[in-house]
């Protein structure tokens, strides 16, 4: 198994949760994981992206062009980051606007829950169900439910199962 994924979102969108909810499903699969992650910007409400490495990769970057999967948290960041995907890439866009890529409304789904911040989870949860992440969804409830936190446990299980919900409710394939 070996897959390339970016997170990419603004700060405060959760881009970090993802990566490390990512990073320890990989481990509990037994799977080789790096992750890269930027912050500067991130306290600033800025662009933010993280890298995440499954299987046996060297170094922590992904290169122009090679990732296999692209997480966008924020649907203005694809102008920003869609150069880090290869051709053929799974993308998945917090958005409700048609595009080529997969989409889903996670910020509506999330506010609606009462919980506007766990639009990642909501977006995790869609691309795991639509077969996008090396892993399926139930692991990574297990990995919420190991590594989170137990006042934040249960909302984002919610998130995460809303995001599985939505997939299903989807039946639209993107263009690319």
């Amino acid at each position: 198994m070996k897959q390339q994924i970016i997170i990419s979102g603004l700060g405060g969108q959760g881009a970090l949760t993802v990566t490390r909810l990512l990073a320890e499903a990989a481990a509990t699969l037994g799977l080789e994981v790096i992750t890269s992650e930027t912050h500067g910007m991130a306290q600033r409400g800025g662009t933010v992206i993280s890298m995440v490495k499954v299987g046996p990769f060297r170094g922590p970057l992904i290169p122009a062009g090679a990732a296999d999967v692209g997480l966008f948290l924020a649907e203005k960041n694809l102008g920003v980051h869609r150069a880090y995907l290869a051709s053929g890439a799974r993308v998945f866009v917090n958005s409700a606007a048609p595009g080529d890529y997969f989409r889903v409304d996670a910020q509506r789904l999330a506010t609606e829950m009462g919980v506007p911040v766990a639009a990642n989870l909501i977006l995790l949860g869609f691309a795991a169900a639509k077969g996008g992440l090396f892993c399926e969804a139930a692991l990574l409830e297990q990995v919420i439910m190991e590594k989170i936190p137990a006042r934040f446990r249960d909302a984002n299980l919610q998130a995460l199962r809303r995001g599985v919900a939505a997939a299903a409710e989807n039946t639209e394939e993107a263009e690319a």
